[in-house]
């Protein structure tokens, strides 16, 4: 855990920001050559010292000093969730601690609890089904495609492109994930320069395609059925639709075969303000016809808006 003082700053900042954050903090169950894990570990976990003396006090003392509204558990695979006495902490977690009415939880709790139990499923790292699953997850996942730290030798091409990256967050939001990005500091505490560019290509494309994702929920369809790379969100508040071309640019004319005529009254596309889109029914969905590219003030991926009859 880093030093109190700076935990607490970064929780303050959080909280206190303008815009709508919850702060959140992970925490690693195993700590590899701890000499009293080890010791539990060359005993085949029928020992408890470890979880008993230095997990369990450091997590309650995490959650009371610090009241985070996600704890994002990690290092559960050694053995099951009896050894790292998963369930009494979450009993107490989620009945007298003072988040009880507040915290989620991930799924990494024990060997067998992965993608089985929690607030919100991870499975594996990386997690991107392409598919809506049955339970709220989510795909953690790093820019540094081999790291979750900092690595001298990365080269360009060990990094997620842009287009990439914000292909993965359309994808994941589409199928009813949540989208967690890391980011590998070096050891004075600095973001590498590559990374904090993405990071900020990431917050240039969401600053305009933003309506697509904060707050959207999967449609009926995740992707669409005729143009690959076109994934689609909706928003019920606003009756729209999204649908999110996410392989570059199509050209002047744009084929989908998830939407028809009589699903909405007009489409938009977001950075092209001020104008609706033509289109005409085919036989399988629609044709809309694009602007030029040149008028258009997105990058990377494009989102079309359909303004619809009702939600669905």
């Amino acid at each position: 855990m880093c030093s109190s003082d700076l935990v607490g700053e970064v929780a303050a900042a959080v909280r206190n920001s303008s815009v709508s954050m919850h702060f959140g903090l992970y925490y690693s169950l195993l700590e590899f050559y701890h000499p009293i894990y080890m010791q539990d570990r060359n005993n085949s976990y029928e020992t408890s010292e470890f979880v008993q003396n230095k997990m369990l006090p450091e997590m309650e003392d995490m959650v009371l000093r610090y009241e985070p509204e996600i704890i994002w558990p990690d290092g559960e695979w050694d053995t099951d969730s009896s050894y790292w006495r998963s369930t009494d902490f979450l009993a107490w977690l989620y009945n007298d601690s003072p988040v009880k009415d507040t915290v989620v939880v991930n799924d990494r709790w024990g060997i067998e609890t992965r993608n089985e139990h929690g607030g919100f499923w991870t499975g594996p790292d990386r997690l991107n089904p392409g598919v809506l699953l049955p339970h709220k997850w989510e795909n953690c996942f790093t820019l540094d495609r081999i790291s979750w730290g900092w690595r001298a030798t990365a080269t360009i091409d060990d990094y997620m492109s842009p287009e990439e990256l914000i292909r993965t967050i359309i994808e994941t939001v589409a199928c009813g994930g949540n989208a967690l990005v890391n980011v590998g500091p070096m050891k004075d505490g600095m973001i590498p320069l590559i990374q904090q560019e993405r990071l900020l290509q990431m917050g240039e494309w969401l600053d305009l395609n933003g309506d697509a994702i904060y707050g959207a929920v999967p449609y009926r369809v995740q992707n669409d059925t005729i143009t690959p790379g076109v994934w689609y969100t909706k928003n019920a508040d606003r009756r729209q639709v999204y649908a999110i071309v996410a392989e570059g640019w199509p050209g002047r004319t744009l084929r989908l075969g998830s939407m028809s005529v009589f699903d909405f009254s007009t489409i938009e596309l977001l950075g092209n303000p001020g104008r609706t889109l033509e289109f005409s029914a085919q036989p399988e969905g629609i044709l809309l016809t694009m602007p030029l590219l040149e008028d258009v003030r997105s990058k990377w991926a494009y989102t079309l808006v359909f303004n619809v009859f009702s939600e669905k």
